[in-house]
């Protein structure tokens, strides 16, 4: 059985300044999305599944989605604020998602396979989805203890133009992830790698941590557990106005009651992303510099 690949595109770019996932990075206009579809497909992902906003959703199949059928099962599935179990209320005033944990149960429904979730605006590189696909394709998809994720080196997943969002990973020796904790607020600030906790303290990080850049590999069987656990945060907070339902959240909590042992996979794969506009030249520049090295062929499509 092919893995599916879920494409988390819905977010609102709010510090890059606009739809990051629809911009134009490779020389033939390709965006960054196109670039994880294209190296899912060679690494044997049968299905790619997107989730995205409602009113994205018919620019996205004309401007990306319909190039992919020739070559792999296409499905999209809506995050919308409204999508909350019945009977919990929240904040009247909050306009945002809840978050990619929340993300990922809106496309429930598609996913009868194991399957990786990536960010649409994170290149995570060929080797990663090999080394994904790999995996997943040993799994069962009933079997609940066994997920994954890929892991990078913190200080190759930093902008020079501001602070990012960031897992920060713990493993055992065996390369199981023992906790991940989301910072939001991570940089570089005087040649030391720093970030913010919750109230806003300093701290410093040595530079060689793993982070979780949102590459999970997970199995159908994880979806109810999170469903479960989405309640719980609803309902402790769901009045807050940006409380986000993050799947290191989830996944932390999973192996905190052993419910799950989560590999995280080595590769040798580089990351690059963009957070901010000043990021788009960089990732420009890293592209044409594959297409050189004969990475990618002429046209993807």
């Amino acid at each position: 059985m092919k893995p599916t690949l879920v494409v988390l595109a819905a977010g609102l770019g709010s510090r890059y300044g606009g739809l990051k996932q629809m911009d134009s990075m490779g020389p033939n206009g390709e965006s960054i999305i196109d670039y994880s579809v294209y190296d899912a497909i060679q690494a044997g992902f049968g299905k790619v599944v997107f989730v995205l906003r409602e009113e994205i959703v018919d620019d996205f199949y004309e401007l990306f989605a319909n190039r992919y059928k020739k070559f792999i099962t296409v499905e999209h599935a809506v995050q919308r604020l409204t999508d909350i179990p019945s009977g919990i209320g929240v904040n009247p005033d909050r306009v945002k998602p809840w978050g990619t944990g929340h993300a990922v149960l809106a496309a429930a429904r598609l996913l009868t396979e194991p399957f990786a979730v990536i960010n649409g605006d994170d290149y995570y590189g060929t080797d990663a989805f090999k080394v994904m696909a790999e995996f997943l394709s040993a799994l069962d998809s009933k079997a609940v203890a066994s997920q994954s994720m890929v892991g990078y080196n913190i200080s190759n997943t930093l902008s020079e133009n501001g602070a990012v969002a960031r897992g920060i990973c713990s493993v055992d020796d065996k390369m199981t992830l023992t906790g991940v904790v989301e910072r939001t607020h991570i940089e570089r600030k005087n040649g030391t790698i720093i970030f913010l906790d919750e109230n806003e303290k300093e701290f410093n990080l040595v530079g060689n941590e793993i982070v979780s850049m949102n590459f999970w590999g997970f199995t159908p069987a994880i979806l109810p557990y999170f469903q479960t656990l989405f309640e719980e945060f609803l309902k402790q907070k769901g009045n807050e106005l940006k409380s986000e339902f993050f799947i290191p959240y989830a996944v932390n909590l999973l192996i905190k009651s052993q419910t799950i042992a989560v590999k995280v996979l080595e590769s040798n794969a580089q990351w690059f992303g963009v957070t901010y506009q000043a990021d788009k030249p960089h990732v420009q520049e890293k592209i044409t510099e594959m297409y050189k090295k004969g990475l990618y062929p002429e046209k993807l499509w």
